[in-house]
This record gives structure tokens, C-alpha cells and sequence, in this order.
């Protein structure tokens, strides 16, 4: 069984009210989201499998540990995921980069399909999906579907802001996976957005509003 992890860093805390305020500019808040990433990556790789190598120092042959197998591949959902991903490739710099594009229907807020793009080794890879924001929980959802259908069996998701509606929804359909989330809101408006969230993640990161 997977497990949902809501992040009680101070650091993380401190840097998700900054980017709550509606007078932080675009700038500043894709530089805050890039680092709120890096740090939720840092605790959420704190259980990635380990294994022995040995190596040779300046002084002497030693063993050190080094991440096992094919390590990771960071999956943003197109395209406030994207702001995300600088950040993690940061503290992992290895790590392969796939991109899984999906809109939100406006009438029934299910998610619909429009690109997706894998490392050809991802189903051997710990992956993780990551979006900002966790709402109804339908394009994460999907995202991790069409991962398993590919082959993909270690998923992780990564968000900075979630609702309980989401995180429902996501636990319901794939309780396998563990879930990390900046701060868990209180629920949904009628339109489908985050309260008390922070807007449109992807229109301000990228400054389309």
C-alpha cells in the first residue's frame, strides 16, 4: 500500500504562503515553486533502494552506497508540471525527463489526453509524476494509468498544493502509490479550484494571465 505524505518542513511552509500571495510576481513565483520542488524531491527520495560499491578515495579502497538500478525519471503533467522539474533535476541531475500532457474538459473537469513522451527505460526507472497543484485528482490520475500501462511499476506523486477531493480520488485509484503534498487545503469551489490555493499554477508560473 502506498502512503500520502504532507510535508511539515518549516522551509516548505514558509516558501508555499509566499507563493499564496496574489502580488507575487511571475518571477518570484517560478523561482519559489522550482525550490518548494526541491525540497518536497528531497524528502521524498529519503526511501530509494541503496546498494554497496566499491570504489578507491585519494587514500585508500572504501564501499560507498549509490542509488540502485536504473534510478529516476521525473514525469511533469503538461504544463504547470514543468515548473517543477528544474528544481528536482537540481538535487538529481541524472534523472531522465518525460512529459505527459493533459487538459481539463471545462464541462465535465475529467482529463483529456494530448501528448505523452517516455524515456524508452522508464518502466525500470522509480518515477515520479509531479503537478503543483492536486484538484480533482482526474489528470494525476490518468497520468499514473497510462505509466502503469506502459509498464511503470515504482510511480510516485509530487504536488505542492492539494485538496482532500484529490487526494480521495487518487488514493481510491491507485492506493499502490505514495503521494507527497506541500499542504493539503480545504477543499474545492465550484469551478474546481483549490481553496484557499493560490489560482492558476500554470498561468503563473509562465505569466499568461
Amino acid at each position: 500500500m502506498g502512503k500520502v505524505v504532507i510535508m511539515d518542513h518549516p522551509l516548505i511552509q514558509h516558501k508555499i504562503g509566499y507563493i499564496r500571495r496574489k502580488d507575487t510576481g511571475t518571477k518570484d513565483f517560478r523561482q519559489t515553486i522550482s525550490e518548494i520542488a526541491m525540497l518536497i524531491c528531497y524528502e521524498a527520495t529519503r526511501n530509494l533502494p541503496l546498494e554497496e560499491v566499491n570504489i578507491e578515495t585519494p587514500i585508500c579502497p572504501t564501499t560507498v552506497k549509490e542509488l540502485k538500478g536504473k534510478k529516476m525519471a521525473i514525469v511533469p503533467i503538461l504544463r504547470a508540471g514543468l515548473g517543477m522539474v528544474d528544481g528536482m533535476l537540481n538535487l538529481i541531475p541524472a534523472a531522465k525527463v518525460g512529459h505527459i500532457g493533459l487538459y481539463r474538459d471545462p464541462e465535465t473537469h475529467e482529463p483529456v489526453e494530448y501528448y505523452c513522451k517516455l524515456p524508452e527505460d522508464c518502466s525500470q526507472r522509480e518515477i515520479f509524476v509531479v503537478d503543483p497543484m492536486l484538484a480533482t485528482g482526474g489528470s494525476a490520475s490518468e497520468a499514473i494509468t497510462m505509466l502503469k500501462n506502459k509498464g511503470c511499476k515504482n510511480i510516485h506523486f509530487m504536488c505542492i498544493i492539494a485538496a482532500p477531493e484529490g487526494i480521495e480520488r487518487l488514493t481510491a485509484d491507485h492506493p499502490d502509490i505514495d503521494i507527497y503534498i506541500g499542504a493539503k487545503d480545504e477543499k474545492l469551489n465550484d469551478h474546481a479550484y483549490i481553496v484557499p490555493g493560490l489560482g492558476d499554477a500554470g498561468d503563473r508560473i509562465f505569466g499568461t494571465k
